[in-house]
């Protein structure tokens, strides 16, 4: 019960998921966005955004095209 255990391997493939507030982007990526008032982002375990993207399904979809598994942040 007390076996080492090297947590860094842990994380690997795990993407995050969350959504943004348009209003919260730089005014650069606003103009950009059309009319969405939300938008999700795609994180690896560093917290380095990794996309952008209009919608959760979107979000979900592009993280299992690249073999990560998604989860959502709260």
């Amino acid at each position: 019960m007390n076996a080492k255990y090297d947590f860094k391997d842990l994380d690997q493939g795990i993407v995050y998921v969350k959504s943004v507030l348009v209003a919260d982007l730089p005014a650069k990526l606003r103009s950009q966005v059309g009319d969405l008032e939300q938008l999700f982002a795609v994180h690896n375990a560093e917290g380095e955004q990794l996309a952008l993207v209009a919608n959760r399904k979107l979000a979900f979809h592009l993280a299992r095209e690249n073999d990560m598994q998604p989860v959502t942040v709260h």
